[in-house]
């Protein structure tokens, strides 16, 4: 069986973009099941797919982390990734399906708990916000929380990858910048009546499709209001997804012997070891020594 993907929350598991790729492990939180329980769920997952790899975004719970890390050290698992992953709720879901996408790929655990990283720079996730002035994720001027106040304001708002906020209408309102390479886009409906997402920004980004999705339960305390609708677009193609992931060198762990790309394991969370210092060289072709 592949890798396992977990998540904390059903509503971070987007639809499967073909009948090929898996779904995602659901694991229950502190409320809906005990320690001893988390405990019998983890190892049958590990016992059924050798390697576990969950996602953990800042926005979580601290009781939910604690129980995440508090298995992972119970277990004494060395087959437990738990990624930081710092985006948006959709746009977390979004980064989820791509690593259910490469498990189907001959990627080695490692690879795919280290490619969250490198995939996340090409997620784009944001949102069309009623009102800033209970927003803390990016900057927010003081006009702009002043124009939160009149009824009919609306907001585009990017968190990720550069945080970016415009009030629709305004002269100096532009669209939050988009990816120059192919995505799909992905849209939750909030409370705020808008089709700006599907007709405007859309259109503006090129994007290859529109999909919406129903809005995962933590957006509104992300994004400080229910009055949104949620973005987030990212490549959805598995050519390019895996393309982009083979193209990186591989290197092996030094702490946990596990393959990685980049410069820190999905793992153990080890750093790369940097490459000893080279020698200095005299002109004739070796070491100087000190006089």
């Amino acid at each position: 069986m592949p890798t396992a993907i977990a998540v904390t929350s059903a509503d971070l598991v987007l639809p499967a973009p073909d009948r090929h790729t898996p779904g995602a492990a659901v694991l229950h939180p502190p409320g809906r099941l005990d320690l001893d329980g988390a405990l019998a769920e983890t190892s049958a997952l590990l016992e059924r797919h050798g390697h576990l790899v969950t996602v953990v975004p800042p926005w979580l719970p601290a009781t939910t982390v604690q129980r995440l890390h508090a298995v992972r050290a119970i277990l004494e698992s060395d087959r437990i990734a738990l990624l930081d992953v710092d985006l948006p709720p959709l746009g977390t879901a979004l980064l989820v399906r791509q690593l259910r996408q490469l498990t189907v790929c001959d990627f080695s655990p490692g690879v795919i708990a280290s490619a969250a990283r490198l995939l996340s720079h090409y997620v784009y996730a944001g949102a069309l916000l009623g009102s800033v002035a209970k927003l803390d994720r990016i900057p927010v001027g003081l006009k702009a929380h002043a124009r939160s106040w009149s009824p009919s304001a609306q907001f585009a708002v990017l968190a990720h990858p550069k945080p970016h906020l415009a009030k629709l209408g305004a002269p100096e309102g532009v669209l939050p910048p988009g990816p120059e390479f192919a995505t799909q886009l992905t849209f939750a409906r909030g409370q705020l009546a808008s089709e700006w997402v599907a007709s405007e920004l859309a259109p503006a980004w090129q994007v290859q499709g529109v999909m919406e999705n129903p809005l995962p339960a933590e957006s509104p305390g992300f994004w400080g209001t229910p009055k949104l609708v949620e973005f987030a677009a990212g490549i959805p193609d598995l050519s390019v997804l895996y393309q982009l992931v083979a193209s990186v060198r591989r290197e092996q762990c030094r702490w946990c012997g596990l393959e990685l790309i980049g410069d820190r394991c999905g793992f153990c969370s080890a750093p790369l070891a940097a490459p000893p210092p080279r020698a200095a060289v005299g002109t004739a072709g070796t070491a100087r020594s000190r006089p």
